[in-house]
């Protein structure tokens, strides 16, 4: 797998001051982790967003830093972005021992064609997005991929405890966890009027039960 290499130079700027880092193209970064000191760094911005399209959070980057003569081995812990203009704001790399296992969230993609959507009423819901997992970082698969060629029939569903992990790879999720399952949109359409239908129930149930009102004093005056 191709090693993915990012420039890092220590950072003294910090606090609200950091707005001018990012207005010459650099983004401020932190590197942290279990049994290491936190470490301030800055990276030219156009690298950094380069070797996050590449990484995601599941690639392992070789951090090069300027007075260090090892890289550091990080992952992608947390982004932080401009709501607005999109901007990079932040990122937090977190460092991993290559010999130590990690626990880390993988993207689910669904492949195949499950034979249940030749029947145009019938729909395929992906119910889970992402697996967590245990492993060496090595063995950090880009995502788990779960083939939905055994659905065939409406409320076929496929859940954890059918996906095969790869070598060295626990799943921490719930194995009763649905991943993936077939639907029928008819039902759908069918629920609706019925839940109109009780719902006008309540509110006609609610418009006896309230006490009749009073008279008006004129009313009761003529009578």
């Amino acid at each position: 797998m191709e090693q993915i290499e990012l420039q890092a130079t220590k950072r003294d700027i910090l606090g609200k001051k950091v707005r001018f880092l990012r207005r010459q193209g650099i983004t401020p970064v932190h590197v942290f982790g279990h049994g290491i000191e936190s470490l301030a760094l800055q990276c030219d911005t156009v690298n950094l967003q380069r070797v996050l399209a590449l990484t995601g959070q599941t690639r392992i980057i070789n951090l090069n830093i300027d007075g260090e003569k090892t890289p550091r081995t990080v992952m992608v812990r947390e982004t932080q972005q401009n709501i607005l203009k999109g901007d990079l704001l932040h990122v937090d790399f977190y460092q991993v021992k290559m010999t130590e296992v990690i626990d880390v969230d993988v993207p689910i993609v669904l492949v195949g064609e499950a034979p249940a959507l030749r029947n145009k009423e019938n729909m395929l819901s992906q119910e889970l997005n992402e697996l967590s997992i245990q492993c060496l970082p090595a063995n950090i698969p880009n995502s788990i991929e779960i083939d939905v060629t055994s659905l065939a029939e409406p409320d076929q569903a496929i859940r954890v405890s059918d996906i095969v992990p790869g070598k060295g790879v626990t799943i921490l999720n719930d194995p009763e966890v649905m991943v993936a399952r077939i639907t029928v949109q008819r039902e759908i359409v069918e629920e609706v009027p019925e839940a109109v239908e009780v719902a006008e129930e309540v509110a006609e149930a609610e418009e006896e039960a309230k006490p009749a009102e009073a008279p008006d004093s004129a009313e009761a005056e003529g009578d």
